[in-house]
């Protein structure tokens, strides 16, 4: 009879494991999700953002004795651009490349249309992400404009800010439904613990009036919680890993490159999960602790 008992414990034990170990690996695939999508929108963010380029003109009033002494002088103007502060990439374009792509753009074949090349030689700038700020592209502007051999800066200000203030809400929607997650990651993980700790109350208070100490009683759940956080964590990890694997491989694009950025993310999941774990165990284990026995049997 009494092995009977043993082995009924023993398998509601495990069962008691697994449902936590479960719960724990499926909220943390949630929460590890949207941090993935998180990484990447803001990736994606800031390379939309490195689309939205300004262009800085050169002065085109010299004679054509001076084009080589023109040509050198533009040449050192592009290299003290491309180490401003506020430049991502930097691009010079001569005037025959500008003549070019405006026959490209206009769909003109000949030369019939233009009696001389009219298109003043530039440079293309993408601004670093956080210069597209609004209240920052007016700057960098002016840093630009400031450089000798610039005349003339111009950019569609109307569009950087759409499109800046576009990703902005969007980014600020995940950053909410992100923090959503890890409350409800928090709640759930919490009552799966609670419910552990619940069934085992009467050991709990066996074991505190037979003349354990406290601490001697929280080491072995604190312990337990700490495996079964860290299974939980790792099993959720696969499964994140997995998936984002498989959706990455179908549409042919791996997203975010940076290594650093998904380590961090591993580290932070496996954090939340053991956390919690531990957290919710001691607050468990300690209000059981602290009840009169008559209260185990109303908990």
């Amino acid at each position: 009879m009494a092995k009977s008992v043993d082995e009924f414990n023993k398998k509601r034990l495990r069962s008691s494991n697994i449902t936590v170990v479960i719960s724990i690996a499926l909220v943390l695939f949630l929460l590890g999700l949207m941090g993935l999508i998180l990484i990447n929108a803001q990736k994606y963010s800031d390379y939309i953002k490195e689309q939205l380029v300004v262009n800085a003109y050169f002065d085109q009033n010299y004679d054509a004795k001076d084009s080589v002494k023109i040509a050198k002088l533009e040449e050192e103007t592009f290299k003290k651009v491309q180490t401003l502060a506020p430049v991502k990439k930097a691009t010079y374009i001569s005037r025959d490349m500008a003549a070019k792509e405006a026959k490209k753009t206009m769909g003109i074949d000949s030369d019939a249309l233009f009696e001389e090349n009219i298109f003043p030689s530039s440079i293309e700038v993408a601004l670093k992400p956080e210069y597209v700020d609004p209240a920052k592209i007016d700057g960098a502007i002016k840093i630009i404009q400031s450089v000798p051999g610039i005349v003339d800066v111009k950019n569609d200000s109307t569009l950087m800010v759409d499109v800046y203030n576009n990703l902005s809400r969007i980014l600020k929607w995940i950053l909410g439904f992100s923090i959503l997650f890890l409350i409800l990651a928090v709640v759930l993980i919490n009552n799966s613990i609670r419910l552990k700790i619940f069934s085992k109350r009467f050991i709990i208070k066996t074991m505190q009036l037979v003349g354990a100490k406290r601490r001697f009683i929280l080491k072995p759940f604190i312990v337990e919680a700490i495996v079964l956080g860290a299974i939980g964590s790792v099993i959720g990890l696969l499964a994140l890993f997995g998936v984002w694997y498989y959706f990455t491989s179908q549409i042919g694009s791996a997203f975010v490159q940076d290594n650093n950025q998904y380590f961090w993310l591993v580290i932070l999941v496996l954090g939340v999960g053991i956390f919690i774990s531990v957290l919710s165990t001691i607050f468990a284990t300690w209000r059981f602790l602290k009840s009169n026995v008559d209260d185990l049997y109303y908990s």
